[in-house]
């Protein structure tokens, strides 16, 4: 096959990735040296979370979005757990709540002011897996609905994350190597050590589809070698754009690729090249996304070599790229669930109402963010950075932020960034 996209237009066809400064990036982070096939990093619009090297028991670092530069050595972290931390996911419809696995699986709160002190007591521990617990997946749709899989074959389902879990070994003895829901949540893809695909009922643990092994795959399809790295490609599928970004670990490589239902059904766009490797990359919500500099996309790579977290934005031109482009931002997924897990179990179909979708153009669905008595916050300014940064006078104790967020729901959005505004520039 050919992925020459000389001949197709497409309003992607320009798309280039543009990497942050070193003072707008994070800068002393002391990344895992594991050498598990995970991401280490998640983000929200309000924190990204890091997993560190530490001794003695596995930790996090939780920073806030805009403090960036350099880290202190002892920046306070999340260290509750006894073994190495492999992964770690932000629950997407609260952005104060992050679920992290090692020998266990942890669900924590973070105070709305940030982690100003080590935090060791987590929200929730999830016991239940016999053996080390390898990666975590929210629901896209159900609220509070996690999906943890180990290396004793189980996949479990906490519900809430306060009542009992709902577990099933599914029929592989392999090793899952990763897991994916579709858009409602109804359908789960698992790939296994046997070099198998499967899509599964979630709720039941059965096999719907026939399993199809590599060899089989590449009967049915044409395939090209991309190079010859022995490390692992991360896909990131956008189902917005239908953009396709394949980052090798190891690498310093991010391919871009446009899938199409007419053919050749994928064509090749870009290729972000870096001179420095990636051991994982975190991705932001489309909410958090400055919309304003046509930024389609945007990762956080883990340089290992350099303790350093590089945000690269994924950015199509425009002439127009202070005004809002339709085409490029259609209804994305909201910050607000559409089932309740309860529902999800009892085979409710996930609904997809315009409530639990966000449009991003400025001022439509997110309030705007104003400073005590001052003036508005643009949602996303990478450019205003350098002197929000300039203003941060005081940062208030821990204590102060538990106090405020007593009593509020876990909801996420605007309401949750202002007060963490609030927070960081008091009156």
């Amino acid at each position: 096959m050919s992925w020459c996209s000389s001949f197709r237009c497409s309003k992607f066809r320009l798309v280039f990735g543009k990497p942050a400064a070193r003072r707008h990036s994070y800068d002393g982070v002391p990344i895992t040296r594991s050498v598990h096939d995970n991401h280490y990093c998640s983000a929200n619009p309000c924190f990204v979370a890091v997993v560190t090297e530490c001794a003695g028991g596995g930790s996090f670092l939780v920073l806030p979005i805009h403090h960036t530069g350099r880290v202190e050595p002892h920046h306070p972290r999340v260290c509750g757990h006894s073994g190495r931390v492999l992964d770690v996911k932000w629950n997407p419809f609260d952005d104060f709540c992050i679920a992290s696995c090692s020998e266990d699986c942890t669900i924590w709160e973070i105070p709305a002011c940030g982690v100003q002190q080590d935090i060791t007591r987590a929200k929730k521990t999830l016991i239940g897996h016999s053996r080390r617990v390898a990666m975590i997946e929210w629901h896209p749709t159900a609220e509070n609905l996690l999906l943890s899989s180990a290396y004793d074959y189980k996949v479990r389902r906490p519900v809430r994350v306060v009542l009992m879990p709902v577990h099933h070994r599914y029929p592989s003895e392999a090793l899952l190597l990763s897991v994916s829901f579709n858009s409602d949540g109804s359908r789960l893809a698992v790939t296994s050590k046997d070099r198998r695909v499967r899509v599964l009922d979630p709720r039941a643990g059965k096999i719907l589809q026939v399993p199809v092994s590599g060899v089989e795959l590449v009967r049915r399809f044409l395939l090209e070698d991309l190079d010859g790295s022995a490390g692992v490609l991360f896909p990131f599928y956008d189902p917005d754009t239908q953009l396709l970004y394949l980052a090798g670990k190891g690498d310093g490589n991010i391919r871009v690729y446009e899938l199409s239902s007419e053919k050749p059904h994928v064509s090749f766009l870009t290729e972000f090249r870096s001179l420095l490797p990636q051991k994982g990359l975190g991705v932001m919500p489309k909410r958090g996304l400055d919309v304003g500099a046509c930024e389609v996309f945007r990762f956080y790579r883990l340089i290992a070599v350099k303790d350093l977290v590089e945000p690269l934005s994924m950015i199509v031109p425009r002439k127009q790229a202070g005004t809002f482009q339709e085409d490029l931002f259609p209804m994305t997924a909201g910050n607000q669930p559409a089932l309740t897990a309860q529902e999800w179990l009892q085979g409710v179909i996930s609904r997809q109402p315009l409530s639990a979708h966000l449009l991003l153009r400025p001022g439509s669905d997110v309030p705007e963010v104003r400073r005590p008595g001052g003036k508005p916050i643009r949602r996303s300014p990478r450019r205003q950075e350098a002197a929000e940064a300039a203003e941060l006078r005081q940062v208030p104790d821990e204590s102060s932020c538990d106090q405020s967020r007593e009593g509020r729901p876990m909801s996420s959005g605007g309401a949750e960034r202002q007060r963490l505004r609030t927070c960081f520039y008091p009156s």
